[in-house]
This record gives structure tokens, sequence and C-alpha cells, in this order.
């Protein structure tokens, strides 16, 4: 994915009104959800996304698949 695509795709989830929760895959298969808006940050194809454990996940255009428009399934 080109680090504009990127940076647009992420605007356009970020931005949705309201607000509903993504998930982005990773090429490696790993995935995580974002679950607020303000959590994250991004510019020039990198992200930063703080979740609510305060740990932060560091994202590139090179390393994600794909934004998946809802949520993660829970698992039980």
């Amino acid at each position: 994915m080109t680090a504009e695509n990127f940076d647009r795709a992420l605007r356009a989830l970020q931005r949705r009104s309201p607000f509903k929760p993504f998930t982005v895959e990773m090429v490696s298969g790993d995935c995580f959800q974002v679950d607020h808006p303000e959590a994250l940050v991004f510019r020039g194809g990198v992200a930063v996304f703080v979740s609510k454990a305060a740990v932060p996940v560091i994202f590139d255009h090179e390393g994600v698949s794909q934004f998946l428009g809802e949520p993660m399934e829970q698992t039980a």
C-alpha cells in the first residue's frame, strides 16, 4: 500500500461519524483494533496507535495488509 493510500484510508476511518472501531491487519497476520479516534496519529505513511493499556503500536504503510472497517471478532 502506498503512503498516500495508507494516510487516506486511516483518515477516512478515523473521521467516520459516529466513530466505529476498526481493525488493522498486518502482513505478518497480526491484527489489532483501533478503538478510539484520538488514540491514533499518522503522517507520511507511518502511524502510532496507543491502546487502552497505554501500549503504543507503531505501524507503517509497508507493514499493513489491510484495514477492516469492523472491529475484530471477540473470542470466548
